[in-house]
């Protein structure tokens, strides 16, 4: 009996990965195992639960568990399910566009601003519309930074002015022209209905119309911002999740080398 089941068990369990042909990792390599999490608007029944397992099935998901069902209110109710999908994805093929940078501490930075601007960099940022979330700038620009990695506020060759939350663009754009900065620094949190877009966009046309586009490096961050993203709406460069101050120090200074060389 036992010797029957490593057998099923050697036979089942595909331990090779393939990169042509990759799919989610839950206890196996290729077991394709998902968790997925949503709202319905149904009270927590056995029906409810149905609804939500037959949806997953929609989804495309096979082999289906409703592990968790919490009422909301009478009429809302929160779903997990687990799940394995079939689908594989070609990671060989996939071309993402990056900040291709290699990144430098503090301390380069800051050498590298000196021998090759040889002046201080200003440096403005803030969450712009209606944004009141501060998280992200505060994280790149504050002194103490974020997670040991120190804001650009610490830097001995950066001027960094922080302008908090729910600036509007105009002011924004107003600021950086009184302080001649030479680096604008936007993050975007709210993101329903396409919000941060739409400010995103707004800020580059002001930009624009005020002439001083091409004298600044534009960057944006947040949840949802990618560098694909914030170039195709007319950024320099975008820094979603993970990335911290010296990212964004390390693109703008060299940036500002680069651009200054092509003269």
């Amino acid at each position: 009996m036992s010797g029957g089941l490593y057998s099923l068990e050697k036979k089942e369990f595909d331990k090779t990965l393939d990169l042509t042909k990759v799919r989610p990792y839950g206890d196996t390599m290729n077991d394709g195992k998902v968790q997925v999490s949503f709202t319905l608007p149904l009270g927590d029944s056995e029906k409810g639960a149905e609804a939500a397992r037959i949806l997953a099935k929609k989804m495309g998901l096979d082999d289906i568990d409703v592990v968790c069902h919490k009422k909301l209110d009478e009429n809302f109710t929160f779903y997990v399910l687990y799940g394995s999908v079939k689908h594989t994805v070609d990671y060989t093929g996939i071309v993402v566009q990056t900040v291709d940078v290699d990144t430098m501490s503090m301390g380069e930075v800051d050498k590298y601003i000196k021998e090759n601007i040889k002046r201080k960099i200003v440096v403005v940022g803030a969450s712009t519309g209606t944004d009141a979330h501060t998280v992200g700038i505060d994280a790149i620009m504050n002194m103490k930074g974020y997670a040991g990695h120190y804001g650009l506020e610490r830097y001995d060759m950066i001027e960094a002015y922080n302008l908090g939350s729910q600036v509007e663009n105009e002011d924004f754009v107003k600021k950086a022209i009184e302080l001649k900065a030479d680096v604008l620094l936007v993050s975007q949190t709210v993101t329903q209905k396409n919000v941060h877009i739409k400010n995103l966009v707004n800020l580059v046309e002001i930009l624009e119309a005020e002439g001083i586009r091409d004298k600044v490096i534009l960057a944006c961050g947040g949840a949802r911002i990618t560098h694909e993203l914030a170039k195709e709406l007319g950024y320099d460069a975008g820094f979603g999740p993970g990335k911290f101050a010296e990212d964004v120090a390390t693109f703008a200074v060299t940036e500002i080398v680069k651009r200054k060389n092509a003269k």
